[in-house]
């Protein structure tokens, strides 16, 4: 796979900077000493309009684009608010690889969701298991926009010889993550419940469905680690997995939250709620193979996430 030299000067336009994702590749970017980084907020440009997005690329004229903006949110929300979901992230994704395209932006990242993936795919998931079953109803419209944004990465490639890639990220969590109480993906939601718990002193909490599924958590600040290593060393038009390729219980999880949080009561499972698919664990050995791997251990990374929560829970506590 060819490998392309990232200078230090290029101008590096990060949709959605502010974001989980977006901030996290920021932080990472200026480590790394790239001084030319391009947002705007959602307040300043709004993705979803086509002529805004078309007038601030070619404006900025960047080098490289990442797309890390996105609309996203949990199993509660992504079930009830679908038809938003897919819009959006259409619209999003259209619009900046059309833009990116029209300024002639050779190097893109389109980071998507492991949700892409059949919901009973053959563990652990290979990127060749795409399109290949029916998806999780509870997250389909969420999963179908970024199918095709793999797809338009694919047909830039195709089309323009443009040397675009994308990436599939397992469930991520980190600092600056969404701790709304509803909207919020399941371990922010799970800190949230178990930390308000131990605060008032509650003698149980219950979380959502058997608590069986199995989910692979990757700390936000590897995701980053993993953009800036692919737009460096990869260029292919199949998408790649970023994971730990290590996953346990959706219980096990929460009892690992737990312990980090100080809560000593008991973990109710309420059956009636949807558990979702049963389990989601990446195949990333074609991104071992290359030479990246995770970093951050998840006791490490709940730590860390929650040692930040504490330090926002007052702005946090309103979402």
């Amino acid at each position: 796979m060819a490998t392309t030299t990232m200078n230090k000067d290029s101008r590096i336009y990060v949709a959605g900077h502010r974001g989980l994702v977006g901030s996290a590749i920021w932080r990472h970017l200026e480590s790394e000493g790239y001084t030319n980084l391009v947002g705007a907020t959602s307040s300043e440009l709004d993705l979803r309009d086509r002529s805004a997005v078309f007038d601030f690329l070619h404006e900025q004229r960047p080098d490289v684009v990442i797309d890390a903006a996105a609309r996203v949110g949990g199993i509660h929300a992504n079930d009830t608010f679908s038809a938003d979901f897919l819009s959006d992230n259409l619209l999003i994704q259209v619009n900046v690889m059309d833009a990116a395209n029209s300024v002639d932006v050779d190097r893109l990242l389109f980071l998507g969701s492991s949700c892409i993936y059949p919901k009973f795919a053959e563990q652990p998931i290979k990127e060749s298991s795409l399109l290949t079953g029916e998806l999780e109803p509870t997250n389909d419209a969420y999963a179908i926009a970024k199918i095709a944004g793999i797809m338009q990465v694919q047909a830039a490639r195709k089309q323009y010889g443009r040397h675009w890639i994308s990436a599939m990220p397992t469930n991520l969590y980190g600092p600056g993550d969404n701790f709304h109480p509803e909207n919020s993906h399941v371990l922010p939601a799970l800190m949230r419940r178990l930390h308000e718990a131990a605060r008032d002193g509650a003698e149980s909490v219950t979380i959502w469905g058997t608590g069986t599924p199995r989910r692979e958590f990757l700390y936000v600040d590897d995701l980053a680690r993993a953009s800036l290593f692919l737009l460096e060393n990869y260029d292919d038009p199949q998408t790649i997995n970023v994971g730990v390729g290590e996953d346990l219980s959706i219980r096990e999880l929460a009892e690992t939250i737990a312990t980090t949080v100080g809560f000593e009561g008991d973990i109710l499972l309420d059956t009636t709620k949807p558990d979702g698919t049963p389990r989601k664990l990446l195949d990333v050995s074609r991104l071992n193979d290359l030479g990246w791997s995770a970093q951050t251990s998840l006791d490490e990374g709940i730590k860390t996430t929650y040692d930040w929560y504490l330090d926002h829970e007052s702005s946090v506590r309103a979402k």
